[in-house]
């Protein structure tokens, strides 16, 4: 596929700047941050078409805070102007050169697409292999330390087969060696290099290993198939391709039977949320940080709405499901 050009100029273009503020505004939920933003924003607007327009943009320092649901994670957030650049080089210069590529059961970060979509999926890809072959089994894969490994070198190698623009490269390749080592979480840019990464394995996987049944969310995936025999074949070869791209497979990766049960985002193989037994310990768990002044009341209490809600949810549905 042809290389994208001429891609720059669309992240000096002032519109698309307004639409790159309106959404990381959107996307900010401290209400006091909000109106400040409102405040100054044609400041905001004019640096940011400034520093792009003259080519001498420098990438700001990360903000580090830790979150601790699902799991505990390090994120890294930047300034208001590092995040409306970085929502334009995601929107005007990677998702023109990348979105082609990318194959529709890699569900991550794009639009229509999400956790939701890859259960679907993988309910789907159920049902049909329940029709077909009554026995079968899924390998899930799951990746080590995914952002945290990301090789620079490997990934900006990938972004030349994309893209030719000599301005678009440099300002990528700054936002990548902005971050020390992989790539951070919290950053729109690299949640669509996260995307593109494994791209290559998505075709690998597809095309030659010819699984018609896969599907992936970041470094998550599953693939179905009839034969055991089979997909412990494509494991090792999954995990040859991975050594290429410096990467390795953890320890939850294992090949299941289709009557055996396992989580996938979050849910189990039914496309049900854990047991509640599991919820209980979670909120045990939220409590404890709240004692330990690791999350604020108000994180505490959201926790405690969020799955008084879910067992109402789950309960409903039982109920409804036995009249």
């Amino acid at each position: 596929m042809k290389r994208k050009n001429n891609l720059y100029k669309n992240i000096c273009n002032i519109n698309n700047i307004k639409s790159a503020y309106n959404e990381v505004v959107r996307n900010t939920h401290n209400k006091s941050r909000v109106a400040k933003l409102k405040d100054y924003k044609s400041i905001y607007i004019y640096r940011v078409y400034k520093v792009l327009t003259e080519k001498n943009y420098i990438v700001g320092p990360y903000n580090r805070f830790v979150i601790y649901e699902p799991k505990e994670r390090i994120i890294f957030s930047q300034n208001i102007e590092d995040k409306i650049i970085n929502h334009l080089v995601s929107r005007y210069i990677l998702y023109p050169a990348i979105l082609p590529c990318l194959l529709d059961v890699n569900v991550a970060s794009r639009k229509n697409m999400g956790t939701k979509k890859g259960l679907e999926l993988a309910q789907t890809y159920k049902k049909i292999c329940n029709t077909k072959y009554k026995s079968y089994y899924i390998l899930k894969c799951d990746i080590s330390k995914f952002f945290a490994s990301i090789n620079h070198n490997i990934l900006k190698q990938k972004i030349l087969k994309r893209i030719k623009d000599k301005d678009s490269l440099k300002i990528i390749f700054d936002i990548i060696d902005s971050n020390k080592e992989g790539l951070f979480i919290g950053s729109m840019t690299n949640q669509v290099f996260a995307i593109f990464y494994l791209n290559d394995m998505d075709h690998f996987i597809k095309e030659t290993l010819k699984i018609k049944y896969y599907v992936r969310y970041q470094d998550d995936f599953l693939l179905f198939h009839k034969s055991k025999k089979y997909l412990q074949y494509c494991l090792k070869e999954i995990e040859t391709f991975l050594q290429k791209e410096k990467l390795t497979l953890n320890a939850k990766t294992r090949v299941y039977k289709n009557t055996n049960n396992f989580l996938f985002l979050g849910r189990n193989f039914n496309g049900k949320y854990a047991r509640y037994r599991n919820v209980k310990r979670k909120l045990k768990s939220r409590e404890y940080l709240y004692k330990n002044n690791k999350i604020s009341l108000n994180s505490l209490s959201s926790s405690i709405i969020c799955y008084k809600n879910l067992c109402n949810k789950s309960f409903s549905n039982i109920f409804n499901s036995k009249k």
